[in-house]
């Protein structure tokens, strides 16, 4: 019997690593491809001959050099940093109190509607970036990054508050009740209680919503077309890619450069994402 059980636990084990090595390096393997390239020479990547997964050729950095020098890279990097932190921060300030009005405030219709605002993320933007041209032409936002800060929240408000509904219906109604009687407000409940025990559907609120600006493509390429506004979304295809010509290495230095970060952050709260908060606020 112990064999057996030793033979079923090494082979559940096998199972287990294989299933992990195999899906790993599914996953890497962009990153790992981006990272070749971002230094191989020209002539080494076009030769057909040639192993493109090593260097058949000394290493070079004259793609980072067109990337940083001949581009506005750093320009775009700050401009998406600073849209997306803008959006997050909106995002909360709407989501928030209207995922738990509508989760403990509306009785049965908070569902309902729920759905209905979660619908309207699912219009594609290429029916929507007509109408909502025609609003930052009135608001006199043409060509600057506060077009996008006004417009991305029109999809990420519906979705992060769908979102946050679920976690906030795993809260026990109990523990606001207590709170409301040891004397807390309404308010000060979902301030001092619901949002500390979902800090990990305000996090994937978060991630979701600023990997949103940092890929958008439509709306950014729509309403902005000055060099230096630009997202980097937009600015990297448009500046590096020039009729038939790929710059490739540039480019894959330039994606890999803006998805460490995320895949980074992503990483070091995928605890937060998968683990919740409520059983252990009830114990």
């Amino acid at each position: 019997m112990k064999r057996e059980a030793l033979v079923h636990r090494f082979g559940t084990d096998l199972a287990r690593w294989t299933v992990l090595v195999v899906f790993g390096g599914l996953l890497a393997f962009p990153f790992h491809w981006m990272l070749i390239t971002t230094f191989k020479q020209t002539a080494d990547l076009y030769t057909l001959e040639n192993n493109p997964f090593k260097f058949n050729l000394p290493p070079t950095l004259e793609h980072l050099r067109l990337l940083f020098l001949h581009t506005k890279y750093l320009v775009w990097i700050e401009n998406t940093a600073l849209v997306g932190v803008m959006v997050v921060a909106i995002t909360l300030a709407l989501a928030l109190p209207a995922a738990y009005a509508l989760t403990r405030l509306t009785g049965r219709w908070g569902q309902r509607l729920g759905i209905g605002i979660f619908l309207t993320y699912l219009v594609p933007p290429t029916l929507l970036f007509i109408p909502l041209s025609r609003v930052v032409a009135l608001l006199g936002l043409q060509d600057t990054i506060w077009a996008v800060v006004v417009v991305y929240p029109s999809f990420t408000v519906p979705f992060s508050t769908w979102l946050l509904m679920g976690f906030f219906k795993s809260i026990p109604r109990e523990l606001e009740d207590a709170a409301m009687v040891d004397g807390l407000t309404r308010l000060g409940a979902f301030v001092r209680l619901v949002i500390p025990i979902s800090v990990s559907g305000i996090l994937t609120v978060v991630i979701f919503a600023f990997t949103l600006v940092t890929q958008e493509f439509v709306y950014a390429l729509t309403f902005i077309s000055t060099e230096n506004s630009q997202m980097l979304s937009v600015g990297v295809p448009t500046f590096l890619v020039r009729g038939d010509v790929y710059y490739w290495g540039s480019l894959m230095a330039a994606c890999l450069i803006a998805s460490l970060p995320i895949a980074v952050i992503y990483n070091l709260f995928l605890d937060r994402f998968i683990a919740g908060f409520t059983v252990g606020a009830v114990k």
